[in-house]
């Protein structure tokens, strides 16, 4: 069985708000990196980089307004290519709950645990972004 890294948390925003912050360039420059590129349609690519260290393309391949999101790495550290990553969004009387999920690693190793510290550093980040707060982006030096 391969392992998975999983997220789930509370956000005091709209479903709508967590999801335009999740697939707009400016969204994931308020929460992940500020340096990124996205498309607004399922097949399109999206780039994000964290200055010389990584930069990864993801190929979109669900997008449900308000409800999921999804890519699949298809550049970047070896360790992420072919792994998928979903956002599902679940409106909660205004608030929004969710559920993150980085699936199809091959094996829990150290990376996969700094990976998944990191992961929940910026998870809080976009909590943080989208309840009005500034968010923690990875910025280029």
């Amino acid at each position: 069985m391969m392992p998975d890294i999983k997220h789930l948390l509370s956000i005091n925003a709209p479903a709508e708000t967590v999801y335009n912050a999740v697939t707009t360039q400016e969204g994931v420059a308020g929460w992940w990196t500020t340096e990124n590129t996205t498309s607004n349609e399922v097949g399109g690519d999206a780039e994000f980089t964290f200055g010389d260290r990584y930069h990864d393309r993801m190929r979109i391949l669900a997008l449900e307004p308000g409800r999921r999101v999804e890519w699949e790495c298809l550049e970047g550290d070896p360790k992420w290519v072919g792994t998928t990553f979903v956002f599902d969004l679940e409106p909660v009387e205004g608030a929004t709950r969710l559920r993150f999920s980085h699936s199809g690693w091959r094996e829990a190793t150290d990376f996969f645990a700094n990976c998944n510290f990191h992961w929940g550093f910026y998870l809080q980040s976009l909590k943080d972004y989208c309840e009005g707060e500034p968010g923690k982006p990875f910025q280029a030096r």
